[in-house]
């Protein structure tokens, strides 16, 4: 978990290394995985992807947006995917690019579910544990629509999604990526199974907190045995209740959760990512405690996370890491800047989800740069 360096250092400073698994990280500040929507139609990562990562590859790890491992799971337009050969060598492009330049990077598998539209995935089937729609809209290329009520997912599909992440691990791995993210956060289809809100099956992946962990369990179990456990990290985001899978009972989500690292727990991989509005608070200890291995925090998407902040959320004795998104956005060198205690890039929110570079890759970088 830690390195062998001296704990008040360990703790105090967000610019020492650290190796998690088999990736190595120059620094304990990692770049939190972001939607920004400028791939391909086909979901071919392109010469703007290539160029965003690079630039931020100071960062002591990359995490890269959800990338979907089929194409009937692809949730966004302008989403890239792993489900391809093509998709594969783009993002080995990125991966070149970001080591080029000393950095580490791994590749966010992300499987939409429920998220998921016919006008968005190419008129496939939406599937998802239970068919149970998000209240809301999804913005799809003939504009915004009302989420669809999904197709209950048999087990056949259940063992599908299982064969996709591994696929999608595998081939990201082959393209020279230091590993993968499995993305069980944020209201896709892993934590689709995990939330009672939105998983009321009956069968042995519903119902009791240990039925509905079974299936992120076994896709992370599969992917660990396909690529190595060590080039393999997960991230949960326990009570966010977004794209209502609500869990609004703590007895429940210790009994969810904690079953579910203990179960990944003996396997060896290389983190775990907790997105919590406290993330260094009592659940989050108490989840580290089940995993007992790295842990990365993160404080959420609406937040921008400060230099004070991590080096407060690093005295945590379980914190290993700090996953920081706005900041990282504004701010490609935010390493160079912490460390000399420069002033940061505001950001330019109008500008998240456009398309071109612009609010993309033309952040400026310290003069020095």
């Amino acid at each position: 978990m830690l390195d062998t360096a001296e704990p008040d250092t360990i703790l105090t400073s967000p610019f020492t290394p650290v190796s998690f698994g088999e990736i190595a990280l120059a620094n304990r500040i990692v770049m939190a995985p972001m939607t920004r929507l400028r791939s391909a139609p086909n979901g071919v990562p392109g010469d703007l992807l290539v160029e965003h990562y690079r630039q931020r590859a100071g960062l002591g790890l990359i995490v890269t947006e959800g990338t979907y491992p089929s194409p009937a799971s692809q949730a966004y337009v302008g989403q890239p995917g792993i489900a391809t050969d093509e998709q594969a060598d783009g993002w080995r492009r990125v991966a070149d690019a970001v080591h080029a330049v000393g950095g580490s990077i791994v590749l966010q598998i992300m499987h939409g579910g429920r998220t998921a539209h016919p006008e968005t995935n190419g008129g496939r089937r939406v599937i998802a544990p239970s068919p149970i729609a998000i209240d809301g809209e999804v913005h799809t290329p003939g504009g915004k629509q009302r989420f669809v009520v999904p197709e209950t997912m048999t087990i056949n599909d259940i063992q599908q999604a299982v064969e996709e992440h591994v696929a999608a691990a595998r081939r990201a791995v082959e393209a020279g990526l230091d590993g993968v993210e499995i993305h069980a956060a944020n209201g896709y289809l892993l934590q689709q199974f995990l939330s009672p809100a939105s998983n009321q099956r009956t069968d042995e992946y519903g119902g009791s907190p240990d039925n509905r962990a079974r299936f992120v369990i076994e896709v992370v179990t599969a992917v660990a045995d396909a690529v190595g456990a060590g080039r393999v990290g997960v991230r949960i985001s326990p009570e966010h209740n977004y794209q209502d899978t609500f869990e609004t009972d703590r007895d429940d989500v210790l009994a969810t959760y904690g079953g579910l690292l203990n179960r990944l727990q003996p396997s060896g991989l290389a983190y775990l990512s907790v997105l919590h509005h406290k993330p260094a608070g009592e659940l989050a200890e108490q989840l580290a405690q089940h995993f007992r291995g790295s842990i990365i925090v993160n404080s959420g998407f609406a937040t921008t996370t400060t230099l004070q902040e991590a080096r407060t959320l690093l005295q945590a004795p379980f914190v290993d890491a700090v996953a920081v998104g706005r900041a990282v956005i504004a701010n490609p060198d935010l390493v160079e800047r912490w460390k000399g205690d420069h002033p940061e890039n505001p950001t330019r929110p109008d500008l998240f989800y456009a398309s071109g570079a612009e609010g993309y890759n033309d952040y400026p970088f310290l003069p020095s740069h």
